[in-house]
């Protein structure tokens, strides 16, 4: 029986690994990402208006993502946020590549090496691409975005009652800061 055990750990964990990873890469039940997405017009600089609380970007404000088209036809992102604590800023670069269809909003994204996580655009301004509502593989991972630092009212409060109706808690929110850049 002994015999069995080494090779059998070396298939087992890849496999557990990589049926957990496939759960962190799925949209919230009842959610769908948005049809008729255009990859080349997300493209530039997005404000972080609001989010659900993660340790990973805790304590920061003036959050923005940055993304552009790598040579290999993912994104290349650039997420950057003051750290008001530290008074220095935190950058990290990552690569999102699309799940499956390139003209639906899901993506995975990837600041860590082979593991990637959702990214679901759920609501989007198809008009001008001005702002957008996104997801992560369930409820508990929610960002509003806006092409300026700040978002109209009307637009800010159809999100967040869109959202809730998705089952998000959005009495949890984070407005980010995006008063004047700390630096200047």
């Amino acid at each position: 029986m002994q015999y069995f055990a080494k090779p059998l750990r070396r298939v087992t964990l890849p496999v557990l690994l990589a049926i957990g990873l496939a759960g962190c890469l799925g949209v919230p039940d009842g959610v769908e990402p948005v049809k008729g997405f255009e990859i080349d017009r997300y493209m530039g600089k997005w404000y972080e208006i609001a989010r659900l609380d993660h340790r990973f970007e805790r304590g920061l404000s003036n959050v923005t993502a940055q993304y552009s088209m790598r040579d290999d036809g993912g994104v290349r992102v650039i997420n950057r946020g003051f750290k008001t604590a530290k008074g220095k800023w935190d950058e990290a670069e990552g690569k999102a590549y699309f799940v499956d269809d390139p003209t639906v909003g899901m993506l995975k994204v990837s600041f860590f090496g082979p593991f990637y996580g959702a990214y679901n655009v759920i609501a989007l301004d198809k008009e001008d691409y001005q702002w957008s509502l996104v997801a992560g593989p369930d409820t508990d991972y929610l960002w509003i975005l806006s092409r300026e630092p700040q978002l109209d009212k009307a637009i800010f409060d159809k999100l967040v009652a869109l959202a809730a109706s998705l089952g998000f808690d959005t009495d949890e929110l984070i407005i980010v800061d995006q008063a004047q850049d700390p630096e200047s």
